[in-house]
């Protein structure tokens, strides 16, 4: 019996040693991959045109022919001042040129009259002069009445305000009955020509170098004209259906804020964009044959991001690398620490330690890129 318990207790110890198989994770291989890097920034829009409807005349809004947000077209009529001072103006200039013509008249009889007379000697040439002096007075009174009229017309013009472009109203603070003159401090209205708009944006020093690193051209315009056309993303995370350009860059960087100003320009066919809105302008970065790997194949300890790389004896080491900070979607971009043809371990969160073997199962490459690009 003693042998017996003995036997037993050496078979137990000896399964209790026995080695346990390695556990199962699934590995794919790197394999470098084009991807598309969005940047967004904030943008404010403004249309291609903001126009201060003002009045140049005083006097009291008698009608109003539009509606804030209508479409207006160039040369509409879109309010009507009642000023008959003006109207009053020009009756009278109106007036004054008769009296101007007739005086003109006279003055010309009389110098008709004085010539033959002179020529006869009846009279001194004296009296011609004077008749001719004060015919060309007459006249110069008739240029100036005229000068005056138009004057008027050109006031009572001012009555009636058209638009001077084609664009869509803003806000009208006054209405009906109002006293405006040119010194108001608000204008009438605002006129905004939509047919182009503007996305005013901004870029740090640091984005700024990148920005001027990764598009090519060796001179600023150069590097206009190579920058991708850009999309923008409206205030309800749709996105704009006309693609834009980057046009301008400041020259210099704001002091206060560190940042350099861009200027996009977007096409707005059916007036969707208006001035005064938000949206954010996204610049895309193309990355060809780029090391990708899947975010959640890599973990993150004191800043730094690490994977499990496993070799050709199924054991895994863990492995730095560097990212950049623009990433596909849900994939990294590395650049350093990987190259094509590595082995990792999908799963980046799994509790491994350096050395441990494990039972790599492959992946197929679409399944892991899976959703890049989307």
């Amino acid at each position: 019996m003693l042998a017996s318990c003995g036997g037993n207790s050496k078979e137990q110890a000896a399964g209790a040693g026995a080695a346990q198989p390695p556990a199962s994770y699934q590995v794919f291989t790197v394999t470098p991959k084009s991807a598309t890097l969005n940047s967004d920034y904030p943008a404010t829009l403004q249309g291609e045109q903001n126009i201060e409807i003002r009045p140049k005349v005083d006097g009291f809004v008698d009608k109003i022919y539009i509606d804030e947000g209508s479409v207006v077209k160039k040369g509409q009529l879109l309010f009507s001042i009642s000023a008959p001072q003006y109207q009053q103006d020009l009756n009278n200039s109106a007036a004054a040129i008769s009296s101007a013509q007739a005086d003109v008249s006279a003055a010309q009889l009389a110098v008709n009259k004085t010539k033959p007379l002179v020529e006869k000697d009846i009279i001194s040439h004296y009296e011609l002069e004077s008749a001719e002096y004060t015919l060309a007075a007459r006249k110069a009174a008739l240029k100036q009445a005229k000068a005056t009229y138009n004057t008027a017309k050109v006031n009572l013009g001012y009555t009636n305000i058209v638009s001077p472009v084609n664009g869509v109203v803003g806000t009208i603070p006054y209405r009906t009955g109002s006293l405006v003159s040119s010194t108001n401090a608000n204008p009438l209205t605002t006129i905004s020509n939509i047919s182009k708009v503007y996305a005013f944006f901004s870029l740090n020093e640091k984005q700024l170098l990148s920005f001027s690193r990764t598009v090519k051209g060796s001179t600023l315009n150069e590097k206009l004209k190579n920058t991708p056309p850009v999309t923008l993303i409206l205030s309800d995370d749709s996105t704009y259906p006309e693609k834009g350009r980057v046009e301008t860059i400041s020259g210099l960087i704001n002091t206060e804020t560190g940042s350099a100003s861009f200027r996009a320009t977007f096409p707005n066919p059916v007036g969707l964009l208006r001035s005064g809105s938000s949206a954010n302008v996204r610049i895309p970065s193309p990355v060809k044959e780029g090391i990708l790997i899947p975010q959640r194949s890599a973990y993150e300890l004191q800043g730094k991001h690490f994977v499990y790389v496993v070799d050709d004896k199924n054991a895994v080491k863990s492995a730095e690398i560097e990212i950049m900070d623009l990433t596909a979607g849900q994939f990294y971009v590395v650049t350093s620490g990987l190259k094509a043809g590595d082995k990792v371990v999908y799963d980046g969160s799994s509790a491994l330690k350096d050395a441990a073997v494990i039972k790599p199962e492959p992946m197929a490459t679409d399944k892991v890129y899976e959703g890049l690009n989307k």
